[in-house]
């Protein structure tokens, strides 16, 4: 999975002390763009560093995120920065499936855009609308004139592995759902509510997604997923009752049983999504 990059190690302790050097890789964003390493630049590390933007003292303001191997990554606040060459800005959802590098890179850029995300999200207190400064004890925003604290979002989701004898429910996302075409499949998911367990998650989303009763609901793994902002925590479970599938169409565009044998994996292994489906289809114990 994406975080899995031992013998690498990410550390998120809020330093404060930190310092950008020449060598450490700054995020740069642009509305929901990224600066990012250009198709068909293979010499370049993915994200620039600071000596690539024109140095530590052309940056301008750049907050610490955190390290990988004693290395800092860093998210710049200036509005413009000199792009170079070799870089440009892209879509931060297409660097997925249109980059390659290592998985550490792409690991730290999703941790970067859950944090860079949040920062823009809490400039100013919702409590009073004043301006938010930086907290110096903890990584969050406070507010000088109200006392109001805000630390970084993190949203709890559930991924359902819906297993029948020797068939899973796969399904493929709705088109207006997630704003693109989902070209490959997927697990039942959805984020907890106010008020539930994440069991009790997993048997509303399943009912809601397909219409069916499940039991027997047990845990396997958790992932990060910086792009959304979440906490996933991925369950199989077992299908209590009738088989026959409701689908919601709003969500969903396809939802079917697959057989073991012929359950179509993602096009990487960034996902606990994936591991699931694969688990399931090696006839690993679920």
């Amino acid at each position: 999975m994406i975080q899995d990059i031992a013998p690498l190690r990410l550390d998120n302790h809020w330093q404060p002390g930190q310092v950008v050097r020449e060598d450490s890789v700054v995020f740069h964003f642009r509305d929901e763009q990224v600066l990012v390493r250009a198709q068909g630049v293979a010499a370049e590390p993915l994200f620039p560093t600071a000596a690539q933007l024109g140095g530590v003292a052309q940056l301008g303001e750049c907050r610490y995120l955190f390290s990988i191997d004693g290395r800092g990554y860093f998210l710049c606040l200036a509005a413009q920065v000199a792009v170079p060459a070799g870089y440009g800005y892209e879509p931060a959802r297409q660097v997925r499936t249109a980059k390659q590098a290592a998985l550490s890179d792409f690991y730290a850029f999703y941790t970067a855009w859950h944090l860079a995300t949040w920062y823009r999200s809490n400039r100013f207190c919702g409590r009073c609308g004043q301006p938010m400064q930086p907290d110096t004890a903890e990584r969050a925003m406070r507010c000088p004139a109200c006392g109001h604290i805000e630390y970084p979002r993190i949203n709890p989701a559930i991924i359902a592995g819906v297993i029948h004898d020797d068939e899973i429910l796969l399904t493929q996302y709705a088109t207006q759902h997630t704003g693109h075409r989902s070209t490959f499949y997927a697990l039942i998911a959805g984020f907890t509510e106010i008020g539930e367990t994440l069991e009790e998650t997993v048997q509303r989303e399943v009912y809601e997604e397909v219409g069916l009763y499940v039991r027997n609901v047990r845990y396997y793994k958790s992932q990060p997923w910086g792009s959304a902002a979440d906490i996933l925590a991925g369950f199989f479970c077992d299908v209590d009752g009738s088989t026959d599938i409701h689908r919601d169409t709003r969500e969903l565009r396809r939802a079917l049983w697959v057989p073991r044998r012929e359950v179509q994996l993602q096009p990487d292994d960034w996902s606990l999504t994936n591991e699931m489906m694969q688990r399931f289809k090696e006839g690993q114990p679920c």
